[in-house]
């Protein structure tokens, strides 16, 4: 699901107050972890991550986490992403 740059635009506004929901540190993107970003998905349908590694390690779980998890990346600033994905069962978020 791509989105237009107006959604991108509505979505980073809404993000702009979130605090990230999850961290992801040195041991990376363990089992446990993918469960709290999927939980994470599900619930809020856009939420933040902290990723605490060095930007190619960082570019590396955005691409996964992206993929894995069919999300879309809304924002990228340093060490914080900003992902969506709708919930098909209850969508809490217009980005229509």
């Amino acid at each position: 699901m791509a989105l237009k740059n107006s959604q991108l635009r509505r979505l980073r506004g809404l993000a702009h107050g979130l605090s990230p929901v999850v961290t992801v540190a040195d041991k990376g993107l363990t089992d446990n972890v993918r469960a709290e970003i999927e939980d994470a998905l599900r619930a809020h349908e856009l939420v933040k991550i902290k990723l605490r590694a060095e930007r190619d390690q960082r570019r590396k779980w955005v691409e996964s986490i992206a993929s894995d998890f069919r999300a879309e990346v809304v924002q990228q600033i340093g060490q914080v992403v900003a992902l969506f994905r709708r919930n098909p069962e209850n969508p809490k978020i217009s980005v229509d």
